[in-house]
Formats: C-alpha cells, structure tokens, sequence
C-alpha cells in the first residue's frame, strides 16, 4: 500500500474499484506551522481513460494494483501510436501519444533502458531511464567565452523538444536530459 506521499507520475493505484494512473502530482506546503503538506493528484482510469482530480495528506493510504514491469524498447511511431517491443518475448505494445503526454518527446529510434507497466498483459504506461541522450539540431550560435558564465540559450533537439542548454553549445552535438525534469545535464 503506498502512501499519498510516495506518489510519482505513473504510479498505479486502485480507487473505489477501479485501476488509475497518476498522470501529475503536485505537492502543496502548508503556509502555517502547524499545516500539512497535500498532494494533488490528477489520474487516469485505464480503460475509460477518464480524468480524476484528488487531494491527500502525505500518510493517507491507497489501495495498490498488481503489476508486471518488463524491459521493451522503443521500435517506431505508427500514426498516433509508439510502438514497443519487449526485450524479451519480442511482443509489440502500443501507447497513443495521449497515454503518454510530454514523455514522447524523449522517445528516438532504439531506445533502451524503458520499462513497460502491465496490468493483464495490457500497456498502462511506461517508465523511461533517468536521462536520455539527444542531439542538438537548432539553436543560437555559440558565443566566445560562454563557458565562463551561467547563461543559457534555447536549443530544439532531434525529437523536437526545447530545452535550455549553454551558451557554448552548438547544432550537432549530443546532450543529455533529465527525463523527470527536462532540463540540461550534461553534453554526451
């Protein structure tokens, strides 16, 4: 039983009966002393795809789903579905770009390190690694001795996100993105 506190996107839980994935949380501090901190949810039934806001205290309980992780990798785009296959029995799943939201644009041709979320062999939603590497296609042109400050510059990558990245970088090269925050981390 994980508590409201424990909650990250892609968490499955069970309420009144029903399988729902977090799609956002949101936490909220108190203002006073003796205030607790709350936990906005918004989630998603599986099978109507139905939209559900809720609020919690950080100790309140929720009702758990079995199940099953596997490791699938990304194989293509199909019109509005992203198709993965998993890493060990070669099965296809496929996830609508709604199912999904802003984790599509981290996605790119043979993507390794994604675990699928299964619930009877049905694809709820997926995990995707800690970062990911992408390269640069658009972006300002770099600027002589940016390396010395902190100021950065936006930079459209290959599966045309936008991130902010540093002033010394330029089209071509390969950085890497934190999936959960979406920021710079590192060049590749």
């Amino acid at each position: 039983m994980p508590k409201a506190a424990d909650l990250k996107r892609g968490t499955i839980v069970e309420i009144e009966g029903e399988v729902y994935i977090a799609k956002h949380v949101e936490v909220k501090s108190p203002s006073s002393r003796s205030g607790t901190t709350l936990y906005k949810v918004r989630f998603s039934n599986v099978r109507s795809k139905q939209k559900r806001d809720e609020t919690y205290k950080g100790d309140d309980m929720l009702a758990e789903v079995d199940f099953i992780k596997r490791p699938v990798q990304y194989s293509y785009r199909d019109g509005d579905g992203f198709v993965f296959m998993d890493s060990e029995d070669f099965s296809q799943y496929v996830l609508s770009e709604e199912d999904l939201e802003d984790q599509a644009g981290y996605l790119h041709d043979g993507l390794d390190g994604i675990t699928a979320l299964l619930v009877d062999d049905q694809l709820l939603g997926i995990e995707l690694p800690q970062s990911v590497a992408l390269e640069i296609v658009e972006t300002a042109p770099a600027i002589k001795g940016a390396s010395a400050t902190g100021r950065t510059k936006a930079a459209t990558l290959s599966t045309g996100i936008e991130v902010q990245v540093p002033e010394y970088l330029t089209a071509g090269e390969r950085v890497k993105v934190n999936t959960e925050t979406g920021k710079f981390m590192a060049r590749a």
